[in-house]
């Protein structure tokens, strides 16, 4: 159930991210911002199933609200627009976004109490931590 995913996380670890913001194409100047920022990341899920993700931090806050399983528009934080869907696949949220012919996932898992996201886009994986705050 999403809802388990539901709260305020707090990055705490980074793995990776450089190169996988260099996979999808992301602009030096915004990578270096990408790798300092420790971004609050909030999921809600209203009592209609409309899940909303947000990601906040001093450089750049984002949001999208969407259903499991249907496609939408996504303007993403480092400006891609994508057509994006979100599954619920194994326990896991499944996000996958395709733009300009390319494709990346982001799979997000709770472990041991935090949640895990593996960001993939072809052979280039990252790994960022959260940890839940009270």
């Amino acid at each position: 159930m999403v809802d388990q995913f539901a709260g305020t996380w707090k990055m705490t670890v980074s793995d990776n991210f450089d190169a996988y913001m260099r996979a999808i194409g992301v602009g030096l100047a915004t990578r270096k911002m990408g790798n300092v920022v420790k971004p609050t990341f909030i999921i809600s899920v209203d009592d209609d199933g409309v899940v909303t993700m947000k990601t906040l931090s001093h450089f750049k806050s984002s949001q999208i609200t969407f259903r499991l399983g249907e496609e939408f528009e996504e303007k993403t934080a480092d400006n891609r627009l994508t057509k994006t869907i979100v599954t619920f696949t194994d326990g896991k949220l499944v996000q996958t976004q395709t733009w300009d012919g390319k494709t990346t996932t982001l799979e997000r898992t709770l472990h041991s109490g935090k949640l895990i996201t593996t960001c993939t886009s072809g052979d280039v994986v990252a790994v960022r931590t959260y940890e839940r705050e009270a």
